[in-house]
């Protein structure tokens, strides 16, 4: 499952979500909460993956001690991703719009 961070209507800073939006899709709180943790995981993953592979495209690798401390190519796309919104966010938004597959392995086995 990719993640479209930079299009996302997540919130940057903090917003208070209706607890009965987050637990509808599965009628347990904790469950909910426990499928959203496993995919904040998964696109924390993502997007630090992805950052280190951008930040190693701009890595110099000489001795030069002005451009360890001066790699703006580097600041820019450190100072993009921390703009972003955090993992926990979009995996709250994807949740909410019901973009996040899971099952309870427990009634599956039941069957």
């Amino acid at each position: 499952m990719s993640i479209e961070y930079r299009h996302s209507k997540a919130p940057v800073d903090t917003e208070t979500i209706d607890k009965n939006k987050i637990d509808a899709p599965t009628g347990n709180l904790y469950e909910a909460i426990s499928i959203i943790s496993k995919r904040t995981v998964q696109i924390n993953a993502e997007m630090k993956k992805e950052l280190l592979e951008k930040l190693d495209e701009f890595a110099t690798y000489t001795e030069s001690l002005d451009e360890v401390f001066e790699n703006r190519e580097q600041i820019e796309v450190s100072k993009f991703y921390e703009s972003l919104p955090k993992p926990h966010a979009l995996a709250i938004e994807e949740w909410l719009d019901d973009k996040i597959y899971y099952r309870n392995t427990k009634i599956s086995e039941d069957k």
